[in-house]
């Protein structure tokens, strides 16, 4: 049974497609399972390599229902919910909450440029909508909106409970630490394997993890590791991590790479949605190469 608190390796979760460009029900219920074989403590849905910005309102709903349905409370569900709308932000939370997921992640609204007022009240609109915690997804790069520790605690005093944060500066995500340190009930996230380990070590309950969508494992010996105060294993996993995160990281697209290691897994995850397009197959023998030279893939 999952915790009640969120913590643990959380995999931004892959949305599996046909070739039709359909939701692939069968490869979500799949996979699914497969996180949680492999000991994942939840998933976060519909991020950034869960395609959320891709899908329609209807599709982003459905992939919530499969899952909920597929994971049957056995880890933490986390939907990312963050669009251009308030609108749409609430509606998809509203649902979500519905159909029983235990958090609401959201990236501040993208495309339009917004000052910190406009932010701040879209994240009120969103809080006043559901009784289950929301996080805030700090996402400077896609999101064009950088989330200070002053807006963050702002938003705390709205009702945000914690942060998912992707700025990838542990500099950054202690100021975080730093400013909101009195608020005991709020929650901090690391939104890469990256720095998993000195962010656990400075306070993160958990890491979203895009490295874990295909190899959850080693991620989750990292995480266990640390936890554990295992200081030199935990520092070896960090640097096997972040090689592994390096061969990730070869081609264009890190999302497209977890569709083409998932499936040489034996995880049938159908393709990436247009834009993104699959990995070209020199690019795929490369990783394979290279993630069998450090023991995450096995020789045929």
């Amino acid at each position: 049974m999952r915790s009640s608190q969120i913590n643990g390796v959380i995999p931004p979760l892959t949305t599996p497609f046909t070739r039709e460009g359909d939701i692939y029900e069968d490869g979500l219920r799949k996979l699914l399972d497969f996180q949680i074989e492999k000991g994942s403590h939840g998933v976060f849905l519909c991020g950034t390599y869960g395609s959320g910005p891709l899908m329609s309102v209807t599709e982003r709903k459905n992939v919530a229902e499969i899952s909920v349905d597929q994971i049957k409370n056995r880890i933490t569900t986390i939907v990312q919910v963050g669009t251009p709308s308030t609108k749409d932000v609430v509606e998809l939370a509203k649902h979500a909450e519905e159909y029983g997921v235990d958090a609401i992640g959201c990236v501040p609204p993208f495309y339009y440029r917004h000052d910190a007022q406009s932010v701040l009240e879209h994240f009120k609109q969103l809080v006043k909508a559901v009784e289950i915690p929301v996080y805030v997804y700090n996402n400077p790069k896609t999101s064009g909106f950088t989330v200070t520790p002053q807006i963050l605690a702002k938003m705390a005093d709205l009702g945000v409970k914690g942060i998912k944060d992707s700025s990838f500066s542990l500099i950054e995500f202690s100021h975080f630490l730093i400013e909101l340190r009195d608020r005991k009930d709020f929650t901090f996230i690391i939104g890469t394997e990256a720095l998993a380990m000195p962010a656990i070590l400075l306070g993160a309950k958990a890491v979203i993890s895009g490295l874990a969508n295909s190899f959850p494992e080693i991620v989750v010996d990292l995480y266990n590791a640390t936890i554990k105060g295992d200081i030199e294993k935990a520092a070896k996993l960090q640097l096997k991590v972040n090689e592994a995160r390096k061969i990730l990281h070869i081609p264009k697209s890190a999302n497209a790479a977890c569709y083409a290691m998932l499936n040489e897994r034996g995880i049938d995850v159908g393709i990436p949605r247009p834009p993104v397009l699959p990995v070209p197959t020199e690019e795929v023998e490369l990783m394979k190469k290279e993630f069998m030279r450090i023991g995450l893939l096995k020789n045929p």
